[in-house]
């Protein structure tokens, strides 16, 4: 039976840390897409975009910046042209992997209608998934995952031992 889980919790709590810890964990066939921060300055410095990498190819490219053109969400322009090219092409062919992770479903992922029909064709296959869920999205396809997954909350707390957790709610294959 498959396995689903959603990682909530604020901004900063260790989301994609965690999710990255689960994934080391569990060492399975893994494809999908993950984002991290990219920052000015030094390596504290302050965060100005965000970067997104095709866990199968290692492709990266930039979701988000402060310099851009593409739709704004708060002070980022969002680069559809990479998440379209990058993120969807990454979950699609995450499907025929043991699991699929995206990370995150959030408003800038959600300007791009194929990025919402991808994630909607991963939800409709059998695969185990883990997501990053933004926590206070109301859009449709963030409650239909809330109802449908577990979904566990991470916070600067628990984010040093929750991986554990969530990667023993995955059966061995």
């Amino acid at each position: 039976m498959r396995t689903r889980v959603a990682i909530t919790g604020q901004p900063q709590a260790g989301k994609t840390t965690v999710c990255r810890a689960v994934v080391d964990r569990l060492g399975r066939s893994t494809g999908g897409m993950i984002c991290s921060d990219i920052t000015e300055g030094d390596s504290r410095g302050r965060r100005v975009g965000f970067e997104l990498l095709d866990l199968q190819t290692g492709v990266k490219g930039v979701l988000a910046h402060i310099r851009g053109d593409g739709p704004r969400v708060g002070k980022y322009h969002v680069n559809l042209h990479d998440l379209d090219r990058i993120g969807v092409s990454a979950i699609l062919s995450a499907v025929g992997t043991d699991l699929i992770v995206i990370d995150e479903i959030a408003p800038m992922e959600l300007t791009s209608q194929r990025f919402i029909r991808a994630v909607e064709e991963a939800l409709a296959s059998d695969t185990d998934m883990l997501v990053v869920l933004h926590q206070r999205s109301g859009h449709p396809l963030a409650e239909r995952i809330r109802a449908e997954f577990d979904l566990i909350t991470v916070t600067k707390d628990n984010r040093g031992v929750i991986a554990d957790e969530i990667a023993g709610r995955f059966e061995p294959l």
